[in-house]
């Protein structure tokens, strides 16, 4: 997207980059390419290492397949790595460069602070890239005091704001409380509500069409789908006994029932990927959303949901139940005055309490 909306042949380098110009800084492998290694001994996950053929898109959901792939969303710091790389405003001179791109693989550095023997030195966490800017060519990070540098974060931000010198330590490390770091600007798949450096930007989907006939080909698919279903619900949760907006969903879609007149075959409909098994099979749920007409978003451990995107690209319009599911985050994307366009928002509190 980046090279199609700044490339333009008819405009000299010069005046297609003004004021795009961009700096791939270059950090120690430790801090990306060497942090890939371990992809299959991070403790309490999954094997990550099927997830890094194609340069991060993972495997292709079969062999034939051109578009579709088995895309997990913490390969999002390795995927727009491997596309920065094809930036056409690209300089090697900071001088020139208008922002600063920091291939740090942030949240891949986490796993060992969230789950891993350094779990009481998550304050620890960033250092190492602080020390490694501090050291090397200084004069580059101090000239704007970082202000004019960014990352991208394949994890939310709650995961990285932990307070510093927390006794026990809670969940998370504390990037993002490092004073540090204040002023860099951080692209996080989910944002907290008030520091002005973190911007959401969308998760990966497992769609990546290589040229436009595809992708046109898939928008044709998606207008001629029927559309037999009223909603859908595609995750898992909602069966504890507490009151919870997943669990009124799943009440309300299991006492479901059509009438003669109406132009529905199915009122609501879920899809089950309880214990992740839709993670990785996006034809589990992208079969089921291109037949519903609205695609329920609730949230669940934090309220963002990769499903948004997926269901966005299924043509099945989004239904939220918190404003900080997406209003509240994908500002750059999901413009909030045409937010009411392109969704539906219902308060969580009158779907749990009728």
């Amino acid at each position: 997207v980046l090279v199609a909306l700044l490339w333009n042949s008819g405009a000299s380098e010069a005046e297609e980059c003004e004021k795009r110009w961009i700096q791939i800084r270059k950090l120690p492998s430790s801090l990306n390419l060497d942090l890939l290694a371990n992809c299959s001994e991070y403790p309490m996950l999954d094997d990550l290492c099927p997830f890094l053929a194609n340069h991060g898109l993972g495997q292709k959901t079969h062999n034939h397949s051109h578009s579709w792939y088995r895309t997990d969303p913490s390969m999002l710091e390795l995927i727009f790595h491997r596309r920065m790389l094809e930036y056409p405003c690209l300089t090697q001179d900071p001088l020139q460069a208008n922002a600063i791109y920091l291939p740090y693989y942030a949240a891949l550095d986490s796993l060992r602070y969230l789950y891993g023997p350094e779990y009481n030195s998550s304050a620890k966490h960033g250092l190492s890239l602080f020390h490694f800017l501090q050291s090397d060519n200084p004069q580059i990070w101090n000239r704007h005091m970082g202000h004019d540098h960014f990352l991208v974060m394949a994890r939310p931000a709650w995961d990285f704001s932990q307070p510093l010198f927390n006794d026990p330590p809670v969940w998370g490390t504390s990037f993002l409380e490092l004073p540090q770091f204040f002023n860099l600007t951080a692209l996080t798949l989910e944002s907290r509500a008030w520091p002005w450096q973190e911007h959401a930007v969308p998760y990966p989907t497992s769609f990546h069409p290589p040229n436009l006939g595809l992708f046109e080909s898939w928008l044709n698919r998606v207008r001629r789908s029927k559309r037999s279903v009223l909603a859908i619900f595609a995750g898992g949760g909602g069966v504890s006994a507490t009151p919870n907006i997943r669990r009124s969903i799943r009440s309300e879609c299991e006492n479901a029932t059509t009438s003669s007149d109406s132009s529905y075959d199915t009122l609501c409909e879920i899809v089950d990927c309880s214990n992740g098994i839709c993670e990785h099979d996006p034809i589990r749920f992208m079969r089921p959303m291109l037949s519903a007409s609205f695609c329920l978003q609730p949230p669940g451990d934090t309220p963002t949901r990769r499903s948004t995107f997926d269901a966005i690209l299924a043509g099945c319009i989004p239904v939220f139940f918190e404003e900080l599911s997406a209003k509240a985050q994908y500002g750059w994307h999901l413009p909030e005055a045409e937010f009411e366009e392109l969704s539906v928002f219902i308060p969580k509190e009158e779907v749990v309490f009728r």
